[in-house]
């Protein structure tokens, strides 16, 4: 069989398009919208390559539009999260053998599905299905999933590069193998990305997985399965199913060849999580891999040098772009008082321009949260600030889940630094500021580092060249991703490698040769090429 050592394609980050008024892509991305929403999906699971369907179904509706009906999807139970686990061990050994550079060559055309033809489709999907703008969808599951799958493969191939040194007569390898079993990726709402990047990496790695996105992303990733599926992935290697958590859990976490996890989702889950597996380690042939990004209650921190304008642009995007959806969002921010009325002048002007509305009207800037669950939580602690002297709230604080479930971006200033909300992860558009006497920096950058269990996000902005060194290192233990001089959000993969740690996960940094890193199990190999004939050593010679 002809052999070589190939050279993939040379990764680079997929250009954002602009949906300007006019162009190409805005008239493709409207049609798709209108072609959407005048069907209703019957979305099933996907196991071995099949389409599985239960007596057990869920409605799908825009959640800027609640009583539009997009589709239905097919709830699984125990049986159907068995039949995954079934269908992903019996694709293993034959997915495990496949050359990599074919295994290289299906992640990359899914990744050119998606830069063309169905860019639009999965655009509309996430606009749709999560109410995401048509920016917020085209950074998210247009380009930052093409830059998943392209920056991965060629990380894959720089791991197996990854070669020891060899002394004379000797020739030693590393064999990059994937783990023994099968990974459970779980998914969240929030991005389309990470939906496609959590399966995906541990596939491309040789791994089979069962997949569980979250109920509210549902729609998108029904179409990330169509790609996956017309780019080659073989049955079984991805199966998509959508039981509860604890159903879920149940039989994953009792499984033998339960071998890892990737997940994204809240912090709590996560750790009883954790513990479940521990509580189960003797039952698995090896210990299984826990990979996870979690919560964050992630800071702006503005010195007093800082430039006005471009911290309020930071905190007007940061703490409200997706509605502050965004594991990485700002949602406590510390203004220095010599900058504060300045700032507030132009945030209140950005937020006042700011219009709110469906995804199908591209001049809103601000959508619908996900679900009546979050829209609840978010006009609680509205409503709590409200009505707390200790806090005053200068915008926003109105809501309406009439049609949609809208919730105005609300900025509260709280006199305490340790006020609820400025502890609490709230994800939504709600951000807390608290002014600080901006003599008093350092003693600020101790309370930025200390209000939080989280330690995702964070940004400096200054002008004071010494004030940003203190800074970056007094808060060097406070994000994995650290920004200076720009808002704390917008991690692009090949440049910003993603993930935190404390209380936000296990920092194995998506979009980093890192976290595929977690999905193999590297085996040396040594070559003696003239094996030694006697067991006696020269020292044992008499003199």
């Amino acid at each position: 069989m002809p052999k070589g050592i190939y050279k993939v394609p040379t990764a680079v980050n997929e250009p954002i398009k602009s949906y300007a008024a006019g162009s190409a892509e805005r008239k493709e991305l409207q049609a798709m919208l209108k072609e959407l929403r005048s069907k209703e999906l019957d979305i099933p699971m996907y196991i071995g390559g099949k389409e599985v369907r239960s007596e057990n179904k869920s409605r799908l509706a825009p959640p800027h539009d609640h009583k539009h009906t997009l589709g239905h999807f097919h709830k699984s139970d125990k049986t159907h999260v068995t039949q995954a686990i079934d269908a992903a061990l019996e694709a293993k050994e034959k997915w495990a053998n496949l050359s990599w550079e074919h295994r290289a060559s299906i992640f990359l055309k899914a990744a050119e599905l998606i830069a063309g033809p169905y860019r639009a489709k999965l655009n509309a999907a996430t606009m749709l299905g999560q109410s995401k703008n048509a920016f917020q969808a085209e950074i998210d599951s247009a380009c930052e999933i093409i830059d998943f799958l392209r920056f991965n493969v060629q990380y894959m191939t720089e791991i197996y590069a990854d070669q020891p040194i060899s002394s004379p007569g000797v020739w030693n390898r590393l064999e990059w193998r994937p783990l023994e079993g099968f990974i459970y990726a779980l998914t969240p709402f929030n991005f389309t990305a990470i939906a496609g990047n959590l399966p995906t990496s541990c596939a491309m790695m040789g791994n089979v997985v069962v997949w569980k996105p979250s109920n509210t992303q549902v729609y998108s990733a029904n179409v990330l399965m169509e790609i996956f599926q017309k780019a080659g992935v073989p049955d079984g290697v991805i199966n998509l199913i959508y039981p509860s958590g604890p159903d879920a859990a149940d039989v994953v976490f009792n499984h033998k060849d339960f071998a890892g996890i990737h997940f994204t989702g809240s912090t709590e889950v996560f750790q009883n999580i954790w513990k479940t597996i521990g509580n189960n380690i003797h039952k698995y042939r090896s210990y299984p891999r826990i990979v996870g990004e979690t919560g964050g209650k992630d800071f702006i921190m503005a010195h007093k040098s800082a430039e006005a304008k471009s911290l309020a642009v930071a905190i007007s995007r940061g703490a409200f772009e997706y509605q502050g959806q965004k594991c990485s969002a700002a949602s406590r921010a510390y203004i220095p008082n010599n900058l504060w009325n300045e700032v507030k002048g132009y945030v209140l002007a950005d937020l006042k321009d700011m219009k709110m509305g469906p995804t199908e009207d591209f001049t809103n800037f601000i959508n619908a949260v996900i679900d009546e669950k979050s829209f609840d939580k978010l006009a609680k602690y509205i409503d709590a600030a409200k009505k707390d002297s200790n806090v005053e709230v200068i915008a926003g604080g109105n809501y309406d889940k009439s049609k949609g479930y809208f919730i105005e971006p609300t900025i509260i200033v709280a006199k305490d630094p340790k006020y609820v909300t400025m502890c609490e992860e709230l994800f939504g558009p709600v951000l807390t500021i608290f002014v600080y006497d901006g003599d008093k920096f350092e003693e600020t950058l101790d309370l930025v580092d200390s209000t939080s269990i989280y330690a995702l996000t964070g940004a400096i902005l200054g002008q004071d060249r010494y004030a940003l060194e203190l800074a970056t290192k007094k808060l060097s233990n406070a994000a994995g991703n650290f920004y200076i001089n720009d808002k704390c959000t917008g991690a692009v993969v090949g440049q910003q490698p993603f993930g935190g740690a404390r209380g936000s996960g296990t920092n194995d940094k998506a979009g980093a040769k890192i976290n595929l890193l977690r999905w193999v199990s590297p085996r040396t190999i040594k070559e003696t090429f003239t094996p030694p004939t006697d067991y006696k050593y020269p020292f044992l010679q008499a003199d």
